[in-house]
C-alpha cells in the first residue's frame, strides 16, 4: 500500500477537502559509491576549514551568506527557524486558471492526492468539478519546511499536484540576448514547407512507454558484465557534425525519405505472413489420346460397314 507523504485539506471558499499526498515519481538512478581503486576501501568526506586541513564539528557549523568575495553574513539555526513558514496543513487555493495558460517551464515535481478517510464524495466533487471545467487551481502549501507554489489538476476523478517555480525563478530569453536569437533569422519558404512536411512525417500520439533510459539500461548492462568478469571495451562516442545552413534542404529531403523508408519496412514487417498455402491436388490426367483410342473407333466403323 502506497504511504502518503503528507497530509492536510484543500481549502477554498468555505471548503475544506481532507487529502492526503504521494509521490508520482519513482526515482530509478543508479546509486554508485566511491572507493579508492587499489583495495575498494570507501571513500568518507570530512568537514575541513579552507586552508588548513583541520576537521570541523558538526556544532561549530553555520549557514552564512556571501555578500562580497571573503565576506559573509552569518545565520544562525534560531535565525533561520523564525523564518520558517507557518506548519499549516491547508493546501491554499488562490485562483483557478485555464490549464494551456500555464507555461509547462513552471511545472516542477508531480504528485497524486488521494482522500482522507470520510472525504471521498467531497473529493469526488471536486475531481468532477475541476475536471468539467478545465480549469487548473494555483495554491501554496507548506512541505517540508518550505513554502511551495502549485497547481492542482484533475483527470479521471483522480487530482493531481505538481510543484512550481516562482516568476523570478525561470529565467525568461531576454537576459540571454547574447545567446538566444531576439528575432526570427530569415527562411526560404520552401525550406520552411519541407521542415513542415518532417515534422508532420513524425508526428505520433505521445506514449510515455516508448521511449526508455537507454544510459540507465546501458549502465545496468556494463555493471552486470563486469561483475561476471566480461572483458569490456570501450566504445568512442560519435560526433555528428551541425548540419551547414547550404545543405539545409538536401539534409531535410534526404530525413524525409528516411523516415518514410522507416515507417514502410516498420509496417511490413508488422504486416502479418499469408499462411502457407496448402500442396494443390494433382490434376487429373487428361485422357489419353492414344493410337488404340483411336484404332478402337475405327474397328467399329469398319463393323458398322460390313
Amino acid at each position: 500500500m502506497a504511504r502518503a507523504i503528507w497530509s492536510g485539506s484543500i481549502s477554498f471558499g468555505l471548503l475544506n477537502v481532507p487529502v492526503r499526498l504521494y509521490s508520482a515519481v519513482a526515482r530509478r538512478n543508479i546509486a554508485l559509491r566511491e572507493i579508492r581503486d587499489s583495495d575498494s576501501a570507501r571513500i568518507k568526506h570530512r568537514r575541513v576549514a579552507e586552508g588548513t586541513d583541520e576537521e570541523v564539528p558538526y556544532e561549530n557549523i553555520v549557514k552564512a551568506y556571501e555578500i562580497t568575495p571573503g565576506r559573509y553574513v552569518p545565520l544562525s539555526k534560531d535565525e533561520m527557524a523564525g523564518l520558517a513558514p507557518e506548519k499549516t496543513r491547508a493546501i491554499e487555493v488562490l485562483d483557478f486558471v485555464d490549464i494551456e495558460e500555464i507555461d509547462p517551464m513552471y511545472f516542477d515535481s508531480p504528485y497524486y492526492l488521494g482522500p482522507a478517510a470520510g472525504a471521498e464524495k467531497a473529493y469526488s466533487l471536486l475531481a468532477a468539478a475541476m475536471e468539467k471545467s478545465g480549469k487548473a487551481a494555483i495554491a501554496r502549501f507548506v512541505f517540508r519546511n518550505k513554502e511551495h507554489l502549485s497547481a492542482l489538476r484533475a483527470a479521471a476523478g483522480v487530482l493531481t499536484l505538481t510543484t512550481m517555480r516562482f516568476a523570478d525563478e525561470v529565467v525568461p530569453p531576454s537576459e540571454l540576448d547574447d545567446v538566444l536569437p531576439q528575432k526570427q533569422g530569415k527562411v526560404a519558404k520552401k525550406e520552411q514547407e519541407m521542415a513542415e512536411r518532417l515534422i508532420e512525417s513524425l508526428s505520433t500520439s505521445f506514449e510515455p512507454s516508448s521511449y526508455r533510459d537507454e544510459y540507465r539500461e546501458q549502465l545496468l548492462a556494463l555493471i552486470e558484465s563486469k561483475a561476471e568478469g566480461k572483458e569490456i571495451v570501450a566504445s568512442e562516442a560519435e560526433e555528428r557534425a551541425p548540419t551547414k545552413a547550404p545543405d539545409l534542404m538536401a539534409a531535410l529531403e534526404e530525413s524525409i525519405a528516411a523516415v518514410k523508408g522507416s515507417r514502410d519496412e516498420t509496417a511490413a514487417a508488422a504486416k502479418p505472413k499469408p499462411s502457407a498455402s496448402k500442396p494443390s491436388k494433382q490434376r487429373k490426367s487428361a485422357p489419353k489420346s492414344s493410337k488404340s483410342g483411336s484404332k478402337s473407333k475405327s474397328s467399329r466403323a469398319k463393323a458398322k460397314t460390313k
